[in-house]
């Protein structure tokens, strides 16, 4: 199956490599269009209607998610293309949507086209870029929603019934409102990372935690934190200051 794309890119030399690899490498991919702006590419999307949008984040008059925005019905799949790897990507990594950092790497093209094909293919529902568009409209950081990847999927969860996280090994454990657990291949730094904006600590190097689930402190060299599911969890004596400042500023 032909998968029909456009890209929105200011660069005149970074729209033409890609439209170069996708020639080259991506045979499945039919390119309709081309746009150097957020309106243009909001016109592009709204004539050609595809599949994907390689997208570029930073943008004069404008980002990537601006144009997200406005778009009034997501129907395609979106590839983001940056040359920055800051701020923006906590927003991407946690509704998993697929991205590429330039310059851009053939195989990571190649593996994001890839996945978006077999989506469709299987015909799974369009999730990472409309979860991404509802976490922009949704102001309460803790209302909005992660994608966990799991051994056979990912699972759609709300920011805020994350009590905490826990290091196992290379792998992180969720525990979750509920008595709900859910053990996900990655490690518990690549959380902190993600989730340092939501309002999570971490507190040893062990756990990272929802502030909003914390009920008690417990003093002590470090202390332990009582959380909301009754559970206990301690703290590093190099964490407290940090903890701290999250309740007493």
């Amino acid at each position: 199956m032909k998968l029909k794309a456009i890209i929105v890119d200011d660069e005149e030399a970074s729209r033409d490599t890609l439209k170069n690899y996708l020639g080259r490498y991506c045979p499945d991919v039919e390119l309709m269009a081309q746009a150097d702006s957020v309106k243009k590419g909001i016109e592009a999307i709204r004539q050609y209607q595809p599949d994907i949008v390689f997208l570029d984040v930073e943008m004069p008059y404008g980002n990537a998610f601006d144009l997200l925005e406005q778009v009034q019905d997501v129907s395609f799949e979106t590839v983001f293309v940056t040359a920055f790897s800051n701020y923006a990507l906590k927003a991407l990594n946690l509704s998993a949507s697929y991205y590429i950092l330039k310059p851009i790497e053939i195989d990571e093209l190649i593996l994001a086209v890839g996945k978006i094909k077999k989506q469709k293919e299987e015909h799974k529902e369009l999730l990472h870029t409309k979860i991404l568009v509802e976490n922009i409209h949704t102001e309460n950081k803790q209302a909005q929603k992660i994608v966990l990847p799991l051994l056979d999927g990912f699972e759609v969860i709300q920011v805020k019934d994350i009590i905490r996280c826990e290091a196992n090994d290379n792998f992180t454990d969720f525990i979750l409102t509920g008595n709900r657990k859910i053990m996900i291949c990655r490690t518990l730094k690549h959380y902190e990372t993600m989730l340092e904006d939501y309002n999570f600590v971490r507190v040893h190097k062990s756990h990272l935690i929802n502030v909003q689930h914390v009920t008690k402190y417990l003093k002590g060299k470090g202390g332990q934190l009582i959380m909301s599911d009754q559970s206990y969890v301690d703290v590093s004596p190099n964490k407290k200051e940090v903890l701290m400042q999250r309740f007493i500023g």
